[in-house]
């Protein structure tokens, strides 16, 4: 396999794109193309030792900013390390590209250079949503992508999200939940409630609507909303995990009691913050185009990059892009079919 990496894209890049490469190169015999200033890239892996026969850099001339327009900069800037990766993608040169650059400009490239599977209407961002109770995760979507959805949109995220949860988190059969301000059929805007009616028709295990208190309490394994919710649901869920691990931290520092308890206790303190830790889990892939992307936090460090290499392994081994395919068309089959009887 080869996996292809904006080596520019981020807030740390080039120094910790490199550095996750060659810890993920540490785990995997799989070709690593790292795209960007062959120089500054270069310079980067002069600090370490690595199998130099895995790892080969593209080099770009042109960098997408988190600042620039996200069209205007996938059209103008056909020598970004963005651009390339995408196209190296659509071309086969490469099986999966990963990116911490600008998100809008990745989901613009991803729609623009590669194209939607026929049937998608919009592709969605997927993001793992850590569930330290139950030391797993699930996965929402839409994360951000599409602020405001129609129907179908929402049955497709379902179909999608179903698939990747399968296929590369590993979750069996897995439970899909729609977002909702209740648990009760009736409730929620009409778009949702006329989801609801659908996903109950299809071959999804789904279990119905699902209140924002239940995701971290394992209540589903895909959980269903729109960009706009999805965003709100990912960063206060951040926010609140920062804010916890920052109390345990002052309440450990009023004493020296609480010092020396925390001293006994530091092997499973530090399990926690690696269960509340977002980067343990790989990226967000963009679901429902034609090729394997996958999208970083913009601020990812080493081990961020690494998992995300990790994770976009079996999301090509197992095919979730043609799946997907095959799937919604099956959607789409049942859809016409009960349109016609009615």
């Amino acid at each position: 396999m080869k996996i292809a990496i904006d080596g520019m894209g981020g807030d740390h890049a080039p120094g910790e794109i490199v550095k996750g490469c060659l810890e993920a190169l540490k785990q995997i015999s799989h070709e690593i193309y790292i795209i960007g200033d062959e120089q500054k890239i270069q310079n980067e892996l002069n600090k370490y030792t690595y199998n130099k026969e895995k790892v080969a850099i593209v080099h770009t001339t042109e960098i997408i900013t988190s600042e620039d327009q996200p069209v205007k900069s996938i059209r103008s800037k056909n020598d970004s390390s963005m651009v390339v990766g995408m196209n190296m993608v659509k071309n086969g040169e490469v099986d999966v590209f990963i990116s911490a650059g600008n998100t809008g400009a990745l989901m613009a490239g991803a729609l623009f250079i590669l194209g939607r599977i026929p049937g998608i209407d919009r592709p969605a961002l997927a993001s793992v949503y850590p569930n330290p109770a139950m030391k797993k995760a699930c996965l929402l979507v839409d994360a951000g992508a599409n602020a405001e959805c129609k129907v179908n949109n929402l049955v497709e995220f379902a179909i999608m999200g179903s698939i990747y949860c399968e296929k590369v988190l590993n979750i069996e059969n897995p439970r899909v939940g729609l977002v909702n301000i209740g648990t009760e059929d009736e409730k929620g805007t009409k778009t949702v409630k006329d989801a609801y009616k659908i996903m109950k028709k299809t071959d999804l295990n789904f279990i119905g609507n699902v209140e924002a208190r239940e995701l971290q309490n394992n209540i589903c394994d895909v959980i269903v909303c729109d960009g706009f919710v999805g965003n709100v649901i990912l960063k206060l869920s951040e926010g609140v995990a920062l804010t916890f691990v920052q109390l345990l931290k002052n309440k450990i520092s009023e004493s020296f009691l609480a010092k020396a308890g925390a001293l006994i206790m530091y092997k499973k303190l530090k399990e926690l913050k690696t269960d509340l830790d977002y980067s343990e889990y790989g990226g967000a892939p963009i679901l429902g185009v034609k090729g394997a992307i996958v999208k970083i936090h913009g601020n990812s460090e080493s081990n961020a990059v690494k998992n995300a290499i990790l994770k976009a392994i079996p999301y090509v081994e197992n095919n979730v892009v043609s799946i997907i395919h095959d799937e919604v068309v099956k959607y789409h089959e049942l859809e016409q079919k009960e349109d016609s009887d009615e």
